[in-house]
This record gives structure tokens, C-alpha cells and sequence, in this order.
């Protein structure tokens, strides 16, 4: 993880944003960073299966530092989780994942809100990992 972050990020200050998001993601849900994938640091996991038949593992939350923006996978993107994002600062949304350009845009204290209530409901919904 840290070896990536050192290779992956092209800007000290998305390296230092990585590694404060480390920290506060290790303190949020419990678990140690590790790679998923290539590019991305996740924070424990869950199985999920979709009433399609379709089915994986996925980290409970995570991140990358992309070169555009840090991408934070830490928002499950259903609408009655859309009211966490009232007040979280500067940033763009895709589907569930929020882009950030640097940690210091957002409130920290409502991403870390947003991060323990996506974790609580993944894991009410598909089983404590």
C-alpha cells in the first residue's frame, strides 16, 4: 500500500491526503489498508449478490489517488444516504463514488460520518466482515 502510494500519486499533496486517508479509514472501519486491485486501497470487505444473480467482494470503503482527483469509495449511492453529503464541501460525484481534489475541500468530520454509516449498512445488509 504505502509502496504504491509513494509510485501511484503525482503530487506530494496527494500523497500526503493518501496517507491521512489511510489513517482515518484504519481508525473507521477497523481494518488494515490493503490493494484491490492495482489502484486502489480498500478497508475490510463484504460479498455481495444483486437479485440479477451477480455477485463479488468489494471493500467495505476505499480510495484512490487518481490523477484528475482522489476518487473515495466510501458512499453507497442509495438515496436515502444522499443527505450525508449536505455539507461535505467541494466535490463531484459519479454513481457512489465522490472525487475530490484534496482532503482540505472537504469536512473531514462529515466524510467520516458518510464512511461509518455506508460501513453500518453494508454490513447490516450483506453480513459483518
Amino acid at each position: 500500500v504505502y509502496n504504491f502510494i509513494q509510485t501511484f500519486s503525482d503530487s506530494e499533496q496527494k500523497r500526503t491526503d493518501s496517507l491521512a486517508l489511510i489513517e482515518l479509514m484504519r481508525d473507521i472501519s477497523g481494518h488494515e489498508p490493503y490493494m484491490w486491485g492495482p489502484s486502489i486501497v480498500g478497508f475490510g470487505n463484504y460479498h455481495y449478490k444483486y437479485d440479477s444473480g451477480h455477485e463479488g467482494i468489494a471493500p467495505l470503503i476505499g480510495f484512490s489517488p487518481r490523477k484528475a482527483a482522489i476518487s473515495l469509495y466510501v458512499f453507497t449511492g442509495l438515496e436515502e444516504h444522499k443527505d450525508l453529503l449536505n455539507g461535505l464541501g467541494k466535490f463531484k460525484m459519479g454513481k457512489a463514488c465522490i472525487y475530490v481534489n484534496k482532503l482540505s475541500d472537504i469536512d473531514l468530520l462529515k466524510l467520516e460520518l458518510l464512511m461509518r454509516e455506508s460501513i453500518q449498512y453494508l454490513q447490516k445488509k450483506y453480513g459483518n466482515k
